[in-house]
């Protein structure tokens, strides 16, 4: 559950040396490692006071920080759980919720949680005030805004076809990624999964490789019942995902599964090197 309670129990005027104190960032908390700091205040900014309770209500959204929904969805989250070691609490401004809010609820709901009302942005101070605001406004100028995954119903895996079907499927499509999928093994209850991405080819503009790999990644964990559909077992399962992408939405059309002994979707990226469409 995506729930979140105790939210900001830090009052004004709170004497931060003798109420709180520095500690190591746990290693279960893997979304606020690499964030340019290593310690974090405890109590934190969601009022959770003992190191236990910051892992086991973290670890929720660590799912949701995996998806990249947002640029700054990470350090939103652990400015909140992980807040960096200063003299005083720095919150994220209100801008920066809203913009991960706008990103991100859709993700969440996907998972069938709304956003919770604990993380109100009405509660956020705003941008005059000291707080973690998001890059400048010419972030999208500077860096190239890529097409998004969506929350979809999982397409039908097919595990019949000919690769002449495969091959007029191709021509209907922007993109067809081999994935490689198997389930991570885990001490936590929670399902991870390695997730490695092959494209076959794109044919939407200007688009990179790594670029559209990671997209097919972020669609993945997105869709997480999809990815559970595919992957039941700890053994490595290969499809093709082939796909469109509408009006910078992505959206996986056709799911095949990649059988080693299946010579047909081998021949079929094979000869669509040289398919003329009619």
């Amino acid at each position: 559950v995506f729930a979140v309670n105790g939210f900001l129990r830090v009052a004004t005027g709170l004497d931060i040396g003798l109420s709180t104190k520095c500690v190591v960032i746990p290693k279960e908390m893997g979304m606020c490692h690499k964030i340019g700091y290593s310690e974090m205040r405890l109590p934190n900014l969601m009022g959770h006071t003992s190191m236990a309770e910051v892992i086991q209500k973290s670890t929720t959204w660590q799912h949701l920080a995996h998806t990249d929904c947002h640029p700054h969805v990470r350090t939103f989250l652990c400015s909140l759980f992980a807040p960096i070691c200063l003299d005083t609490f720095i919150h994220p401004c209100r801008s920066m919720c809203v913009a991960v809010r706008d990103s991100c609820a859709p993700v969440l709901l996907c998972h069938g949680h709304p956003w919770p009302a604990s993380l109100d942005c009405d509660r956020f101070p705003g941008d005059e005030d000291m707080c973690l605001a998001p890059l400048a406004k010419d972030y999208k100028y500077l860096h190239k805004v890529l097409p998004k995954p969506t929350c979809q119903t999982c397409p039908a895996v097919e595990e019949f076809f000919t690769h002449k079907r495969v091959l007029e499927v191709f021509c209907d499509s922007n993109f067809a990624v081999k994935v490689k999928l198997s389930k991570k093994r885990t001490a936590s209850e929670d399902q991870e999964y390695n997730i490695e991405c092959q494209v076959e080819f794109t044919s939407q503009g200007s688009l990179l490789p790594y670029e559209t790999q990671s997209m097919i990644q972020q669609w993945l964990l997105i869709n997480e019942k999809c990815i559970e559909r595919m992957s039941p077992t700890h053994h490595p399962m290969v499809y093709l995902l082939v796909g469109n992408i509408e009006e910078g939405i992505i959206l996986v059309n056709q799911v095949y599964r990649w059988q080693r002994k299946d010579s047909q979707l081998t021949l079929a990226t094979q000869k669509w090197r040289y398919h003329k469409c009619l």
